[in-house]
């Protein structure tokens, strides 16, 4: 075990319950939340679950308000199970306390970047230690975005770079001396992919033409208002921030690159899952309860005030709630555009249930990690990628969990693929034919 592994081990217990993301610090939740209201839903009797008890871990942004919305209004308490929901430092201690586990002091699971929960399982991101996990349910649709610096304004940056910035990135690095430079705050996972793929729908090669870099989001404003760097993708809150504090403006969220996107996915250890199936079950329940009462446009302003605590984001409720609404400024001009279809989704959208784990989509994130060759060895073949999916992706617990709710037919998935999927730029994704979407690919590692 590396120094590095030992220290972590030892201090996972405080790394859990620690903040360090900017404008998220606070006290961590007590366990378990609380703080219902009347509309709390009133627990169900005891169904005869495994345990009562599970320790996830989530990141202030907002694909991890299910978890939170499913703690404080009694959806979890509802099916018999306490969750102590624990912010993460990162996610690279997300990481490591998930390695640990809940019985060394860390995680059971929790909410994920794509493919984070495929690449721990293989042992890619963990030094070679292999802690296979299941992915249960998508959190979220959309909600994330790709801010840049007011320093480059005049560069009038969109969603569809052919048009709005040809010559652009060429033209800043001779003025500069250096590349461009965007961030996120892991690498090889959603925030990642989204701006590669941005770049490379534009003709912008990310790995020639521009610097991209991991850098932590507490260093992530400061670094904008220097010029150490000149584009963030990430979550909101973070771009409606940016917005809002004068740092930069929005380029592109990602509702643009492509509408209804898989976004982050609640996601579990399997010996967790595997020793308790009637509690992953409830555990699911919960969550798409929670998630079916938060899509409600009336009840986006609650949600904006749960959120918005000091133990859960510690974030102003305006910002929280223009983010949920989908009150955007968009483009150099920062024209106002109010859209909750473009918004963060929790539940439905135009192409079905957000909540579902459809494995068409969960593979989508492998297929990409193979267009840049992010896991050599690992993800280097079509048929890998399809093993881990399978092997990964847990469908049949999420029906399990919407038979037991007596969800109507419509909310229920017939099938694992959401059928073709069609980008900004007039790329398909055809589930059916996945090397046809890496060929059709013109910038690729």
């Amino acid at each position: 075990m590396s120094k590095r592994r030992q220290f972590l081990a030892l201090m996972s217990a405080t790394l859990v319950g620690s903040v360090m993301l900017g404008g998220c610090l606070g006290n961590p939740p007590e366990p378990g939340g609380g703080g219902g209201d009347a509309s709390t839903p009133v627990a169900t009797a005891d169904k005869g679950l495994e345990t009562k008890t599970i320790s996830l871990g989530f990141i202030p942004i907002l694909e991890a308000a299910p978890l939170v919305v499913a703690v404080e209004k009694g959806y979890f308490a509802k099916h018999g199970l306490e969750v102590n929901l624990t912010k993460q430092a990162s996610w690279p201690s997300a990481r490591d306390n998930v390695v640990l586990g809940s019985a060394g002091g860390g995680i059971d699971g929790g909410q994920w970047q794509m493919p984070m929960p495929q690449m721990i399982s293989e042992g890619a991101i963990t030094d070679g230690k292999k802690v296979p996990m299941y992915v249960l349910a998508m959190l979220m649709s959309q909600g994330n975005g790709i801010a840049a610096s007011n320093a480059v304004k005049d560069g009038n940056l969109s969603v569809d770079l052919k048009t709005s910035s040809p010559g652009f990135f060429d033209a800043f690095a001779k003025k500069n001396g250096s590349k461009f430079r965007a961030s996120y705050t892991f690498p090889k996972a959603n925030q990642e992919i989204w701006i590669r793929y941005w770049l490379a729908a534009g003709g912008v090669d990310p790995d020639k033409d521009v610097e991209l870099l991991t850098v932590p989001a507490t260093e992530t404003l400061q670094g904008m208002k220097n010029g150490t760097m000149q584009a963030f993708s990430t979550g909101d809150p973070w771009p409606s921030r940016i917005v809002k504090d004068g740092v930069g403006y929005l380029p592109a969220i990602t509702a643009q690159i492509w509408k209804s996107h898989p976004e982050e996915y609640l996601a579990v250890r399997a010996d967790w899952v595997d020793k308790h199936p009637k509690a992953t079950v409830a555990l699911i329940k919960g969550l798409i309860e929670a998630q079916m009462w938060m899509d409600k446009a009336e009840n986006r302003a609650e949600v904006a005030k749960i959120l918005s605590s000091r133990k859960w984001y510690n974030i102003p409720v305006p910002v929280l709630e223009e983010a949920l609404k989908g009150q955007y400024k968009l483009g150099a001009d920062m024209k106002p555009e109010t859209n909750p279809a473009m918004g963060p989704l929790y539940w439905a959208s135009d192409r079905g249930v957000i909540s579902y784990p459809y494995k068409s989509l969960t593979l989508w994130f492998l297929l990409e990690s193979m267009r840049w060759k992010f896991y050599p060895g690992v993800i280097d073949s079509v048929d890998k990628a399809k093993a881990i999916n399978d092997k990964v992706t847990r469908e049949d617990l999420w029906l399990e969990a919407a038979k037991e709710l007596g969800l109507p037919a419509a909310d229920i998935p017939t099938g694992s693929s959401r059928g073709k999927e069609t980008f900004f730029d007039g790329v398909v994704y055809d589930p059916e034919n996945p090397q046809a979407y890496l060929d059709s690919l013109k910038i690729k590692k």
